[in-house]
């Protein structure tokens, strides 16, 4: 691993790049959505994303996932990037941000 690799800000950088993905269907980032549980980087600075979808048959499970790698994989620092999709637990509005709340008329 590269010694000057900050791996906090290098998580708010990952964190960035997913809030700038949206659920078609709610006009929220899947971040701020609660729709990402967890983002591990290892030393080969290959990315491990663990993430839900709103529903198991949402529109985009097939697309909304490749679009997460996509995206991480863009990013010049990182090698490569995984999301493992996982409905447990299963996604709930008690998981959205009190930002995705508000926009959602939900507060």
């Amino acid at each position: 691993m590269e010694p000057d690799i900050d791996m906090a800000e290098l998580g708010e950088k990952i964190v960035k790049v997913l809030k700038t993905i949206y659920d078609p269907e709610i006009p929220v980032d899947i971040y701020e959505l609660g729709l990402i549980y967890d983002v591990f980087v290892n030393e080969d600075l290959e990315v491990k994303i663990l993430m839900t979808l709103t529903t198991p048959n949402c529109p985009v499970a097939e697309s909304l996932p490749l679009e997460v790698e996509d995206k991480v994989k863009s990013m010049k620092i990182i090698k490569d990037a995984e999301v493992e999709i996982t409905f447990d637990p299963p996604w709930s509005q008690e998981l959205m941000s009190e930002e995705a709340k508000l926009e959602l008329g939900m507060l």
